[in-house]
């Protein structure tokens, strides 16, 4: 067999998929392996506030159903998610077959281009907000439209300016990744109501667990909006390496959306600790109220080294501290792993997970470490 065409070599370039070849490629915060490995450190010495992830941990409850679920590893998974769509039915009071099930709600968002997008077509979105967004929407062929924030909150009124006939979908996390920052309920609800009906919204709740009071959808959803509501397993409930999330949506999306899916997209070990979780409410509420007090030590110990920050609704806070990647390298060498932000178009940033309070004590350590180094090597050229 030959690998020429029409007398020239052919490049596997020539075959792909021409999107793939401009797709801009994620970059997730660093594996504590991988920081151990580059930087000659222990790995038990390494803390990782880079990721959003729950210091925590999971529940012992959703441990303890995962235990148990290897035990009959050697079976398929619920290819439906049948328990756990009503067990989530059960939580947010609505009909199960309004639930999608994904293996994290990255793999919801990609469903939705799937379903969705075509080369002709836009999607609204803030910026800086989850790049992923934008990464399915490149991958589809359509066109992303970014706006602006406001004050590092979503500009409501000009992303619905930004809607055109081409508009598809527009994506609103609520907060959002990685400003922290949060538009209202009623802000959203007016908002909403500005948008086309053809036009689908997607509502990106990754943190909405951690705040006092949760968004009521049952109004827009009885309506008939096109509405998606994003949630995930990898936050609060602390079950990042399982990739659980569901959306909530009509049951015509819904349907949609469980045809683009692969079978079996999410494992028996995951389901089973996702089920747990939502059994454990203490766990949950121990997450918030530490991760408010962790919030609250973090802005404190930033003012205090005279540090710009965003307020923020997660877990996690933007902080400004001159040249993010730098930083970010610096911290890394003493062992605490922090995430640059420069991909967001935030090079002077870095974003900090809310961690234990000796982690989050140890990242202020380090940050005043670098800034007393840094006011010394100015001391000593002015000198």
């Amino acid at each position: 067999m030959s690998n020429r065409v029409e007398g020239k070599a052919m490049n596997l370039s020539d075959v792909v998929n021409p999107n793939i070849l401009s797709q801009p490629v994620y970059e997730p915060g660093r594996p504590i392996e991988d920081v151990a490995r580059e930087m000659g450190l222990d790995p038990k010495g390494i803390i990782k506030i880079a990721s959003n992830e729950n210091p925590f941990g999971p529940s012992p409850k959703a441990l303890a159903a995962m235990e148990q679920a290897l035990r009959s590893s050697h079976l398929y998974p619920d290819g439906g998610c049948v328990r756990l769509r009503a067990r989530l039915g059960q939580r947010h009071g609505v009909d199960p077959n309004r639930i999608v099930v994904g293996n994290g709600s990255n793999e919801l968002i990609e469903l939705m281009g799937h379903v969705f997008l075509g080369p002709s077509d836009e999607v609204v979105m803030g910026n800086p907000a989850f790049i992923v967004y934008k990464l399915v929407t490149l991958l589809f062929g359509a066109r992303a439209i970014e706006v602006p924030l406001k004050d590092y909150v979503h500009d409501l009124d000009a992303m619905a300016d930004a809607v055109t006939e081409r508009t598809k979908m527009v994506f609103l996390p609520c907060p959002n990744n990685p400003t922290g920052t949060l538009n209202s309920s009623d802000e959203v609800m007016a908002w909403i109501e500005r948008l086309p009906e053809r036009v689908v919204v997607v509502v990106d709740e990754a943190y909405a667990e951690y705040l006092e009071h949760e968004t009521d959808w049952s109004d827009l959803f009885r309506a008939g909006r096109r509405l998606v509501v994003l949630r995930t397993f990898s936050k609060i409930f602390g079950l990042a390496a399982l990739r659980v999330g569901y959306a909530l949506t009509s049951p015509e999306i819904a349907a949609l959306l469980q045809r683009a899916r692969q079978p079996f997209n999410v494992n028996a070990i995951a389901q089973a600790g996702a089920l747990a979780a939502l059994d454990d409410d203490g766990w949950v509420e121990h997450c918030r109220q530490s991760n408010r007090a962790g919030l609250l030590q973090l802005e404190t110990g930033l003012s205090e080294l005279g540090l710009e920050w965003v307020p923020s609704r997660g877990n996690f806070l933007l902080t400004k501290v001159g040249d993010g990647a730098s930083i970010a390298r610096r911290l890394q060498a003493e062992g605490i792993i922090v995430r640059p932000v420069a991909g967001y178009g935030l090079p002077a940033w870095i974003r900090i997970s809310v961690g234990t309070l000796s982690e989050n004590a140890r990242l202020l350590g380090g940050l005043a470490n670098l800034r007393l180094e840094r006011t010394q090597l100015v001391s000593e050229s002015c000198g």
